[in-house]
């Protein structure tokens, strides 16, 4: 077994600079993701045909690998952290636009029609009914796209992006196990605390408004 921990303790500045890259290149993703994919699905949500023909594309990009989406941006946009935003982006957008589609369905229409007998406007049903009962559905998309895109990030490495990736594919050229491991094992972590504390915050709004988790 490699020495890992005795690696990681004499390249510190290494590894934060590639854990930095990996964390910004991840985060920036994400929020681009959060930005196209809600406004989006919660404008698809209650369309017929349009929202069918979207959600038939973002399963289709679903089924695309990672790597192919990486690959494809470098003669589009060459190499570099744009590219491998751009190529998280895509892979991280289904997740969450299908999954806000279809918590806005699943609000119940007997719940709403009661709060719009209460006399509640079209937004503050929205803002009170139907996103706080949507909310652990969308979430659970949240969750998946995040721990894809901590994921996927590895493979940016290939195309310029930096990250955590780079410590993989350096012990790969250099057969250097201890630097191969410790990357891996880097990357099993940060993809494990972001599924944990996202998955933490899912249960505790399904908790608050007794949706299932």
């Amino acid at each position: 077994m490699p020495d890992v921990i005795g690696w990681i303790w004499s390249h510190t500045a290494l590894v934060g600079r590639t854990a930095q890259e990996h964390a910004i290149l991840s985060a920036v993703a994400l929020l681009l993701v959060l930005a196209t994919s809600l406004p989006l699905g919660f404008g698809l949500a209650r369309t017929g045909r349009p929202a069918t023909l979207v959600v038939a594309a973002a399963n289709t990009l679903r089924t695309v690998p990672s790597l192919a989406l990486l690959v494809i941006m470098l003669p589009i946009l060459g190499t570099g952290f744009l590219p491998s935003v751009v190529a998280l982006t895509l892979y991280g957008l289904p997740a969450v636009l299908l999954n806000t589609i279809v918590g806005l369905r699943e609000v119940d229409a007997d719940v709403v029609e009661a709060a719009r007998g209460q006399g509640l406007s079209e937004a503050q049903i929205l803002r009170d009914v139907t996103i706080p009962l949507a909310l652990p559905v969308i979430l659970a998309g949240i969750r998946t796209a995040a721990v894809q895109i901590v994921s996927a990030a590895t493979l940016a490495v290939f195309i310029g992006g930096g990250g955590l990736g780079e410590l993989i594919s350096s012990g790969l050229a250099l057969m250097d196990m201890a630097q191969l491991t410790a990357g891996a094992l880097l990357v099993a972590l940060f993809a494990i605390a972001t599924e944990l504390t996202l998955g933490t915050l899912q249960r505790s709004f399904a908790r608050r408004f007794g949706a299932p988790a």
